[in-house]
């Protein structure tokens, strides 16, 4: 069993939710779905009244209405969930020693140490008591000796709660737990395990580790660990990207504007797939051009947040026709994303078509599998100079 290290894990509640109840009061105590405009759209965040109706992250919104069809439904407003889990992180950055921003939502804090001079446990009551004074968000938080032990003690103490997991207590803490409260058990896995009768952590644990991997390959190693207490990642120490981008050199200069515009596709689809891979979303796209006469023109432009390929790309070529001139040879293309904020995969939830996102999904999962080359755009093909 590990010891020795102090992780806070931190976590807002309903956060979507509780911005909305902070920019309007009356929806205190309401049943509120947050995500998708249409029927075709997804449920990106619930508060837990509409969560007692069977509402829950990632349902289709049709499924939603018929389940509590008195909810106030919200489109959602990214760019002021974004202010608030900032706010949060510069608190958080002003008091931690060592902290990671795992989702939009979700904080680490490696407290190790901190014993002998504050009480970990004190430390981190204040902590919370002061986000909660200073954003008006209501905030859960589990302590224990790994990022594991301290997600799921959370996930046990919600909503705006604390628990504390210390060392000789994690394998009680976690053996009468389901198996699906382990946090990398998805749908798939989960069935998997109940079919091989398997429902609580006590009996995941009991089952010998190369079972397992058998059964479940690398993945299974890992649940084992898990449901064993032991997790040796890190805190990953938070730093902000701001921007991310790419740009191209020409061997020839060029006047061909479809070509220009393929390798323009090409660049989008390379960067947006970095952006999702970092769970990242962008609102300020910048295309650039510099000419045979070495003049660099720039263009850009204020969009919704979105990470998917191909919102980026219809803006994109349309600052490239902007920007081009017909009569200049071009030496050089760029596109730039920046304003980029950090979030979990729920927040492409609010794109409108479910369809949409398990297609993204999919092509995120080839490309991750086989490299960014597996699935292209035709449009992106003429890229020969």
């Amino acid at each position: 069993m590990e010891s020795g290290r102090s992780i806070v894990h931190l976590d807002l509640d309903t956060f979507f939710v509780s911005v909305e109840r902070l920019r309007n009061s009356s929806l205190a105590g309401k049943p509120v779905i947050i995500g998708g405009s249409s029927d075709r759209g997804v449920v990106a965040s619930c508060s837990y009244e509409a969560r007692h109706f069977g509402v829950r992250s990632a349902m289709p919104i049709r499924m939603a209405r018929q389940l509590c069809p008195d909810a106030f439904f919200l489109r959602g407003d990214y760019e002021q969930y974004s202010h608030y889990s900032d706010l949060v992180t510069e608190i958080i950055s002003e008091r931690a020693p060592l902290f990671e921003k795992a989702s939009i939502d979700e904080h680490y804090i490696d407290a190790t140490g901190m014993e002998r001079f504050f009480g970990t446990v004190k430390w981190a009551q204040e902590l919370r008591t002061t986000i909660e004074k200073e954003s008006g968000l209501p905030i859960s938080l589990g302590l224990s000796i790994n990022k594991t032990v301290a997600k799921m003690a959370t996930n046990e103490c919600k909503p705006h709660g604390q628990y504390q997991v210390e060392a000789n207590g994690v394998q009680p803490f976690l053996d009468p737990l389901s198996i699906r409260k382990i946090p990398m058990i998805g749908a798939k896995t989960f069935q998997r395990l109940r079919s091989m009768g398997v429902s609580t952590i006590a009996t995941l644990r009991n089952i010998p580790m190369e079972l397992l991997e058998q059964v479940l390959g690398e993945h299974g190693r890992l649940i084992w660990l898990k449901a064993n207490g032991i997790d040796q990642t890190p805190v990953i120490p938070y730093t902000e990207r701001k921007s991310i981008g790419t740009e191209h050199t020409f061997d020839q200069d060029t006047t061909d504007l479809q070509f220009l515009e393929a390798r323009l596709v090409g660049m989008c689809e390379e960067i947006g797939f970095q952006m999702r891979q970092e769970q990242k979303l962008c609102s300020c796209i910048t295309v650039k051009l510099r000419y045979a006469d070495f003049n660099t023109h720039t263009m850009q432009q204020r969009i919704p947040y979105t990470a998917f390929d191909h919102k980026l790309i219809e803006v994109s070529k349309k600052l490239l026709s902007k920007l081009y001139n017909r009569r200049l040879r071009v030496r050089l293309i760029g596109v730039r994303y920046t304003h980029l904020v950090h979030g979990s995969p729920q927040i492409h939830l609010f794109e409108d078509s479910e369809e949409l996102i398990n297609l993204y999904q999919a092509v995120d999962r080839m490309k991750a599998k086989y490299g960014e080359l597996a699935l292209i755009r035709g449009s992106s093909l003429k890229q020969k100079e």
